[in-house]
C-alpha cells in the first residue's frame, strides 16, 4: 500500500492528526511516568521491614494514681504475657517501628565535632527484643538482662552504655568496618559500645531517608507510658489480640490498656497516604488511557464520514473491503507512532525534572516500552471499528451527486 495518499489525506487533516498525535505524547508522558511512580509506591509500601510483622502485637500502657508503680507494672506484665500460651517473645519499649512516630538522634563514629553525623531512630527495649521483634543479629549478641536499664536508674537520661545498631547505620559509621566491640558518640559526646549488629529493620517512619538506620538501648521508659512489642506464634495473633488486652487490663487498675492492634494493622494504617498515592496514579493511567482512545475514536469516525465519497470511488475502482481497513489501521500507526516518538522524549524529560526536584529514582526504560505498546495497541482497538464502518461503504456512492 502506498503511504503518498495516506499522508496527502493526514496533510489535508492535519490540525486533527496534529492534536491526536500530541494528546498521544502527552500521554505517553504521563502515563509513563504515573505507572513508574505508582510501582515504585507500591514497592516502597511492600519493603521488607527485617522483622516478624505477620506475628507481632503492639500494646501500650499508660499509669495513674497515686499507687502506680511504673518498674512493678512493667516486671508483672512481662511476666504475665510470656505465660500467654501462643507468645514467642516480649519485649518492653518507648516507640512503635512502622507506626510513623518515634525519636531519633544523631551519632558519629569519633568524639569529634567535625566527624560526619548519621541520623538514626532510637528506641529502649529488654533483653528480649531481638526475639520479639524477630530480626536476624549479623554479628554479636542480644543485650544481656543485667544490662537493662530499669526506670528507676540514676542516670537514665544519660545514653545507656551499651548499643544494637542496624547494619546500614553500621556500614554509615564505620564504613564497612566491622562494628562490634567499636564506640560511637551522640550529640554531647556521650560513648556507648555497640554489641550486636541487626541484619535490617526500619524504624518508625518508613518514609524517612534513614529509616534503615536504628539504634536500641537497653533500658525502660521513665513512665508512666510504657509499649509493649509481643511477638506471636504463626497463625496465632489476632486470638491474641483480646486475650492481652484482657489480661493486661484486668492484671493492674491502676494504669489504662489501650491500641492493643497488629503491627500489620498499624503499618497499613502508615501507609494509607501512600496507598492513596498509588491508587490516584493508576486512576490518572486508566483516565488518560480511555480519553486518548475515545480521541482517536473521534478522529477515525469524523475521517470515515468527511471521506465517504471518496472511499466510495476506492471500491468502485476496485479497492476491497480488506484495503480499506488496512488503508484506516496505517493512517492512524502513523499518526500514533509520531505522537509516541515526540511522547518519549517529553516522557524522558518530565522524569528528569521529577528525579531532580524530588531526588527519585530515573525511568526505567521498561515502563516507556509498555507504554509505546499500550498506545499502539489501544490505537488498534480505537479505529478497528470505524475501520470497519469505512470498509462498509458501499462503490455506488461514488456515483452520487450531492
Amino acid at each position: 500500500m502506498e503511504l503518498r495518499p495516506i499522508l496527502s489525506a493526514m496533510w489535508r487533516n492535519r490540525t486533527g492528526s496534529v492534536l491526536i498525535a500530541l494528546q498521544i505524547a502527552l500521554t505517553l508522558a504521563i502515563v509513563v511516568n504515573c505507572m513508574f511512580l505508582a510501582k515504585n509506591r507500591i514497592d516502597f509500601i511492600n519493603r521488607p521491614s527485617g522483622m516478624d510483622v505477620e506475628n507481632i502485637i503492639y500494646a501500650q500502657s499508660i499509669g495513674f494514681g497515686m499507687n502506680y508503680e511504673h518498674d512493678a507494672t512493667i516486671d508483672a506484665d512481662l511476666r504475665l504475657l510470656r505465660e500467654l500460651p501462643g507468645v514467642i517473645a516480649v519485649s518492653s519499649t518507648n516507640q512503635l517501628p512502622m507506626s510513623g512516630s518515634g525519636n531519633s538522634n544523631g551519632f558519629t563514629a569519633e568524639f569529634d565535632d567535625d566527624a560526619p553525623r548519621h541520623s538514626a531512630n532510637t528506641y529502649t527495649v529488654n533483653a528480649d527484643a531481638i526475639d520479639a521483634l524477630g530480626v536476624t543479629l549479623a554479628s554479636g549478641r542480644a543485650f544481656r538482662e543485667e544490662e537493662i536499664r530499669r526506670a528507676d536508674h540514676p542516670n537514665l537520661n544519660s545514653m545507656a552504655p551499651q548499643v544494637i545498631i542496624t547494619r546500614e547505620l553500621a556500614e554509615k559509621l564505620f564504613e564497612g568496618e566491622p562494628a562490634v566491640g567499636r564506640l560511637m558518640y551522640n550529640g554531647i559526646g556521650e560513648a556507648a559500645e555497640i554489641v550486636g549488629v541487626i541484619e535490617h529493620m526500619f524504624g518508625s517512619w518508613p518514609s524517612w531517608e534513614y529509616a534503615g538506620q536504628l539504634a536500641l538501648y537497653p533500658e525502660r521508659t521513665e513512665g508512666p507510658m510504657t509499649r509493649y512489642i509481643i511477638r506471636t506464634q504463626p497463625g496465632q495473633r489476632d486470638a491474641l489480640i483480646p486475650v492481652i488486652e484482657k489480661a493486661l487490663a484486668d492484671s493492674n487498675r491502676t494504669r489504662i490498656v489501650r491500641d492493643v492492634q497488629a503491627m500489620r494493622d498499624r503499618m497499613d494504617r502508615t501507609f494509607e497516604g501512600e496507598n492513596a498515592v498509588a491508587i490516584t496514579l493508576t486512576f490518572a493511567v486508566v483516565l488518560l488511557l480511555l480519553i486518548t482512545g475515545l480521541g482517536i475514536v473521534g478522529l477515525a469516525s469524523f475521517t470515515v464520514r468527511q471521506r465517504t465519497k471518496q472511499i466510495g470511488t476506492r471500491r468502485a475502482i476496485g479497492a476491497r473491503k480488506i484495503d480499506i481497513i488496512r488503508y484506516f489501521l496505517l493512517e492512524n500507526w502513523l499518526m500514533t507512532t509520531i505522537g509516541i516518538a515526540l511522547g518519549t522524549a517529553l516522557t524522558i524529560g518530565v522524569n528528569y525534572s521529577l528525579a531532580s526536584a524530588f531526588d527519585t529514582e530515573r525511568l526505567n526504560y521498561w515502563y516507556l516500552i509498555t507504554g509505546m505498546l499500550m498506545l499502539w495497541v489501544l490505537g488498534f482497538l480505537a479505529v478497528a471499528e470505524p475501520a470497519r464502518r469505512a470498509s462498509q461503504v458501499s462503490p455506488a456512492i461514488a456515483t452520487r451527486t450531492v
